[in-house]
C-alpha cells in the first residue's frame, strides 16, 4: 500500500466519524434538547363594555392607540342618568319629610295621655315611622344607583395598555354589557411554548430561555408553569358521561404538545410585541433527564 493510498484512506476514515459525530450532535439536539419552533406571544386582552346602555357622544381613541389606566374611552349620553339621579334625590327629601312627620306624629301621641289616645293608635303611629324610616332607606339605594349608572357613563381604560379592535364611533348606540373595543395590557405579556412531551424531563421551574421571535429580535425569559393537562381528543366524553373509546388506534403516535408558559424578563426597546407573534423558544439551562426527575415538583 502506498503512502498516497494510506493518507486516502485516513481522510476517509475521519470524514467518516466527523459525519458521525455530526449526524449524534444534531439528533440528540433536534430529539432531546428543550427546544420548539412552537412559540406564542401572548397577553391579557380585556373585553371592554359600557356598564350602561345608551348614545356614544364621545370616543376620544383611536385603534392601536396607547392609554393608561382611567383615560376616557368612551362617554355615553349622561342626560337620562342626570334626569334620573335628580328624580332619586326628589323621592329622598319626600321620603325625608314623611318619615319626619311620622316621627312628630308618633312622639306627639306618645305624649298623650291613655284615656286620649288608644294602645292601638299609639301602636300604629310607632308603625307608620318604621315603615317611613324603611321606605327613605330604599330612597336612598335608588338615588345610590342612579349616582352610580350616571358614574358609569365614562368607560375609562382599565389597566395600562393599547386599544384594539375599536369597533364604536361618536353617535353609536352602545348597549349595556356588550363589547365595543378590548384593551392589551401592556405588563402581561407572555410567551406559550409547546414541547413535545419526550422534552419535558429536561424542563423546570425557573430555566432560563432564549426567544428568538420571526423577525430575528430575542426575548430573554424563564420558565413560569408547565401545563397539567391537555384535551384527549382519542376519548372525548359521550352523552351519557361515559368515555367514548375510539375502536381504531394509529400505530404512528406523534409526540403531544404541552404548552409550558414563560415569563419574559427583559425585553430590548426596539422590540415591538403584539399577541399572536410566533418564534421558537430554546431552554438554555442544560441537564440530563435523571437529575431532572429527582428534582422537587
Amino acid at each position: 500500500m502506498t503512502l498516497k493510498s494510506v493518507f486516502s484512506l485516513l481522510a476517509t476514515l475521519i470524514i467518516l466519524v466527523a459525519a458521525v459525530l455530526i449526524g449524534r450532535n444534531l439528533w440528540t439536539h433536534y430529539m432531546d434538547s428543550p427546544w420548539t419552533r412552537d412559540g406564542r406571544v401572548r397577553a391579557e386582552v380585556i373585553n371592554v363594555a359600557a356598564d350602561v346602555s345608551g348614545l356614544v357622544v364621545a370616543a376620544p381613541v383611536k385603534d392601536n392607540q396607547a392609554v393608561k389606566k382611567g383615560d376616557l374611552l368612551l362617554q355615553i349620553d349622561p342626560e337620562h342618568y342626570q334626569i334620573a339621579v335628580k328624580q332619586a334625590e326628589a323621592v329622598v327629601a319626600s321620603r325625608k319629610a314623611t318619615l319626619a312627620m311620622r316621627h312628630a306624629n308618633a312622639k306627639r301621641r306618645a305624649a298623650m295621655d291613655n284615656r286620649v289616645v288608644s294602645r292601638e293608635s299609639l301602636d300604629d303611629a310607632s308603625n307608620n315611622a318604621a315603615v317611613a324610616e324603611a321606605d327613605l332607606q330604599q330612597a336612598e339605594a335608588a338615588l345610590e344607583s342612579a349616582r352610580l349608572n350616571l358614574a358609569r357613563t365614562r368607560v375609562v381604560a382599565p389597566v395600562d395598555g393599547y386599544v384594539t379592535n375599536l369597533n364604536v364611533h361618536a353617535g353609536d348606540y352602545a348597549r349595556a354589557g356588550e363589547a365595543k373595543l378590548a384593551v392589551v395590557d401592556r405588563n402581561s405579556f407572555w410567551v406559550y411554548g409547546y414541547f413535545e412531551e419526550t422534552k419535558l424531563p429536561h424542563l423546570r421551574e425557573g430555566d432560563p430561555v432564549d426567544i428568538q421571535l420571526m423577525s430575528g429580535q430575542h426575548l430573554k425569559g424563564h420558565v413560569e408553569s408547565i401545563a397539567r393537562a391537555i384535551y384527549d381528543r382519542d376519548n372525548p366524553q359521550s352523552r351519557e358521561l361515559t368515555a367514548d373509546v375510539n375502536p381504531t388506534f394509529n400505530w404512528v403516535r406523534l409526540a403531544q404538545r404541552i404548552p409550558v408558559r414563560i415569563q419574559i424578563d427583559e425585553v430590548p426597546d426596539d422590540v415591538r410585541l403584539s399577541a399572536g407573534m410566533t418564534g421558537t423558544v430554546i431552554v438554555t439551562a442544560q441537564r440530563d433527564a435523571a437529575s431532572n426527575n429527582a428534582a422537587p415538583r
